[in-house]
């Protein structure tokens, strides 16, 4: 079992006969225990269920029964195969869990739910009956519930009414009824059971129990639908009124107890108005012939406007080596996990925790990006990357001969060499580790090498934990949805330790034959999620839709992150416009964190603008600051250093560059990073950068391929480009600017230029608004939007003008400057303060510039802020 703490709670009777033996309590406490593993399984990458077995068997058992059946219940499947492969030896049982996956059935069906569930704990009303939705329906349900939350959540105080009249010719009568302060006992209620009206006698004993264990999934049915009235105490088949006895029934407590169970009842809503479950208890009496002898109880439920749930559903997820119950909210956020559209998802549908992974049109998608990176030739056993490798087998002695006898029996496949597997997985480095290696080759499970100079005391649980975290990430985060296990061998380059396969990774069970890739194909699949798992991050999008989104680094991108930190101490990184430099600084600060053991306080990023160091401290890897703020204060603590927008740096604060460089090699023996972003032709000031001269600035790398913005707009790009080489600022090293001649343009997003000129200010304030009207009215929001002017006094003009015209034809909107991006409000600034930061639709109003020479630069940098629509609007 996943809760390895008690190992008594492992104790399954297994086999038919057994099963039939058991009491059925003791069958049914069984029986969850294997389904609360097995849903969190499903539910978190799959895994291995180990079950000791209770019963004497000399022979293998079948599992029996009631358990295959509620597996099936679980997956929504005839097929146990689909997920579960299962195996006995001696006394214990194994069940081998695949991760659950939205894809379809292979029986053809098109729909599965997101994620697995044992029940959904929702109800809903058919005819006179109440039904618990399965996954499917559920889903349904709360993606209807969500669309319809706008014009829902607060129009119908009065629909419960109005149904009940408008459900039969006897309604009225249904409504004198409910209002009524007293019944008579043996009375026949002048209506029927309906859509909207339940009855229900009261149990002769423990009433106020059942009571409370009924009336949560009338409830939840009632409220999810147009609302109803349940009455109890009146007799379903006879319709008579018959109560409860007076001397069984305390009226207030009852009451009180049922409006307690009510109020508790888990609900989610779509809507902002967090209004809690509409209802009205009243106890009425019952006479009998003008005497009271007992009490009815009537329920008044108002529909609701998101979903009321009986109880919270019964589905599980692994957190921490632990089965946890999904909270209600996070269950439906798991149900609804739906695409965001605007761009080109790499996996269609995954498991449960795989977050979408997008690539913008015209780029790589996985499986290009794989056969580029770590291809896979019939008959062929690759080692990749080359360079490493090399480098590696010449610093070690007896590397290369180790290697290749633990690969000898396998001849197809590729063999993928990292100074540390951990670093690559946002893990802590182990210093002892010479590198490790990732096998991934025919008629095998995948295999994670640790290569070790000598035996270390915690070797084991340190590789276990790496092969662990890799399968996991290539489920959840890679979304691979076959039977997956990662084995986890140790080799030693000592001649006195002997390899070993670790038996705290699994490695030591005999996995089906599921777990080996058969092919080509098969590899390819897991290889393609690998890149996903390497080259993803959380694309700037999630902020603007709200949920988690994963874009992929390019190519060259990764080639420049994958880089040994110890060879690259200083770098300068030189890129174009758009092709992701602020990206690349974020990735490369993650793993100096994790290479060398750094707190977020012991990395510090500096840039020259206010929003974006804002933007970057909200990632809360590093400590951010401006280029002044860095001149002004000391920085003790820090070790490693990365500047971005370092063309826009200046040395009115003095030689920044110079305290750069004494803070990252304060120590001599293990000097720090220095990683220098810059783009020459995005540079907006006439003055001195503080740059060393380019002969200096080395090492050097480039990223020349342009991945930001929809084809329209490249194209302006490319001729502002251009006239920055013909008439380039004096502060700008004309060298710098061939890499223009090395740039890749990705194609095949649409997208929106329009140019206008010799427009009034109230003109320019007429388009804006239309244009901003027409977009929200396409679904874009406020995040979307950026108006970038050229001065301070600009700003403060067209705030008030557009926000003036904008009241007027648009629901109420909101500015605010670029220092929080995260808000939902158009973002108004110059553009010189919007470096280095993006948007889907930029407005540039007027760009002008004191100094001509830098009227094209500036236009670089407007231009390349906007993703898929740009509007340059000149007085």
């Amino acid at each position: 079992m996943p809760d390895p703490r008690a190992t008594e709670q492992r104790k399954i009777t297994l086999g038919e006969g057994n099963r039939k033996k058991l009491q059925k309590f003791q069958r049914e406490q069984e029986k969850a225990k294997v389904i609360k593993a097995a849903c969190a399984l499903l539910n978190s990458g799959g895994g291995v269920i180990q079950l000791e077995m209770a019963n004497d068997n000399k022979y293998p058992v079948e599992m029996g029964l009631d358990l295959e059946e509620s597996l099936r219940t679980l997956i929504q499947s005839l097929n146990l195969q689909d997920f579960f492969m299962t195996k006995q030896e001696g006394k214990c049982y194994y069940i081998f869990v695949k991760s659950w996956s939205s894809d379809p059935f292979p029986e053809g069906i098109s729909f599965k739910p997101r994620i697995c569930s044992l029940s959904s704990s929702l109800y809903c009303r058919s005819g006179t009956s109440v039904l618990l939705m399965d996954s499917r329906q559920a889903f349904s349900f709360l993606k209807n519930k969500k669309m319809k939350a706008k014009t829902f959540g607060q129009e119908h105080p009065a629909k419960v009414v109005k149904a009940i009249r408008q459900d039969s010719c006897n309604s009225h009568f249904a409504y004198q009824f409910f209002q009524k302060d007293h019944l008579e006992y043996g009375e026949i209620v002048p209506f029927p059971e309906s859509q909207v009206i339940e009855f229900k006698q009261f149990s002769t004993k423990h009433i106020q129990e059942y009571v409370k264990n009924i009336i949560p999934e009338y409830v939840s049915a009632f409220a999810n639908a147009e609302g109803g009235i349940l009455f109890i105490g009146v007799e379903d088949k006879t319709k008579k009124v018959l109560g409860c006895a007076k001397e069984k029934v305390d009226c207030d407590s009852l009451k009180k107890k049922i409006e307690n169970t009510l109020y508790k009842l888990p609900c989610v809503h779509f809507c902002q108005s967090q209004c809690q479950i509409d209802f009205t208890v009243k106890i009425l009496d019952v006479l009998a012939k003008g005497e009271l002898c007992g009490y009815a109880c009537v329920i008044e439920v108002k529909p609701f406007c998101g979903a009321v749930f009986s109880e919270a559903p019964k589905s599980w997820i692994v957190k921490d080596k632990l089965i946890c119950s999904l909270a209600t909210q996070d269950w439906v956020n798991m149900m609804l996990d739906t695409d965001p559209g605007k761009m080109e998802k790499t996996p269609s549908l995954g498991p449960p925790l795989s977050r979408p992974v997008y690539s913008k049109k015209g780029l790589e998608h996985k499986k290009a990006l794989q056969q580029k990176l770590f291809p896979v030739l019939p008959g062929h056993l690759k080692y990749t990357p080359k360079s490493l490798w090399r480098e590696l087998s010449s610093q070690n002695e007896g590397l290369e001969e180790l290697i290749d006898k633990e690969i000898f029996p396998f001849s197809q496949g590729i063999l993928i060499f990292s100074r540390s597997w951990a670093v690559d997985l946002s893990l802590k480095e182990k210093q002892a580790v010479i590198c490790d290696a990732l096998l991934v080759t025919e008629n095998s499970p995948p295999i994670l090498y640790t290569i070790l100079r000598e035996q270390d005391a915690d070797e084991r649980s340190y590789c276990t934990h790496i092969a662990l975290t890799l399968k996991q990430k290539l489920v959840n985060m890679g979304g691979y949805t076959g039977y997956l296990c990662v084995m986890a061998k140790i080799l030693h380059l000592s001649p006195e330790s002997n390899s070993e396969f670790l038996e705290d990774s699994g490695s030591w069970i005999d996995y089906p034959s599921s777990y080996y890739l058969a092919n080509i194909q098969q590899m390819e699949a897991l290889l393609q999620s690998l890149v996903i798992v390497l080259l993803g991050f959380r694309s700037f999008l999630s902020d603007q839709l709200g949920c988690e989104v994963l874009n992929l680094l390019t190519v060259q991108q990764y080639q420049i992150f994958s880089n040994n930190l110890r060879n690259y101490r200083e770098l300068f990184i030189h890129g174009l416009p758009g092709s992701g430099k602020t990206v690349l600084a974020i990735k490369i600060m993650e793993k100096i964190r994790n290479e060398f053991h750094c707190e977020a306080d012991e990395i510090l990023y500096i840039c020259e603008n206010q929003p974006l160091k804002n933007f970057i401290s909200n990632k809360k890897i590093c400590r951010a600051v401006t280029r002044k703020t860095f001149m002004k204060s000391d920085f003790q603590k820090i070790q490693h250093i990365v500047i971005d927008e370092a063309q826009n740096f200046r040395t009115e604060d003095g030689d920044w560059y110079e305290k750069a460089k004494t803070i990252t090699q304060r120590d001599k023996d293990c000097p720090g990073i220095l990683w220098i972003f810059l783009d020459y032709f995005q540079t907006n000031h006439m003055e001195s950068s503080g740059l060393p001269a380019l002969s200096a600035q080395y090492p050097r790398k480039r990223l020349t391929k342009v991945v930001r913005n929809a084809d329209q707009i490249a194209e302006y790009l490319k001729k502002e480009l251009q006239e920055v080489i013909k008439n380039p600022p004096p502060n700008i090293p004309r060298g710098s600017l061939q890499m223009l001649l090395e740039a890749e343009w990705d194609q095949g997003v649409l997208g929106t230029l329009n140019v206008k000129k010799n427009l009034t200010s109230s003109q320019i304030v007429t388009y804006v608004t239309d244009e901003c009207k027409l977009l929200f009215e396409k679904g874009y929001s406020s995040k979307d939007v950026a108006v970038l002017v050229s001065t301070m006094s600009d700003m403060d003009f067209y705030r008030l003008e557009l926000l003036r015209a904008m009241r007027k034809k648009i629901r109420v909107v909101q500015f605010a400057d670029a220092n929080d991006m995260s808000g939902d409000h158009i973002v108004l600034d110059s553009v010189r303060r919007f470096s280095g930061l993006e948007r889907n639709i930029v407005f540039g109003i007027h760009p002008k510039t004191v100094d001509s020479a830098l009227l094209h630069t500036i236009l670089v940098c407007l231009v390349s802020r906007a993703n898929q629509q740009l509007h340059i609007l000149w007085h």
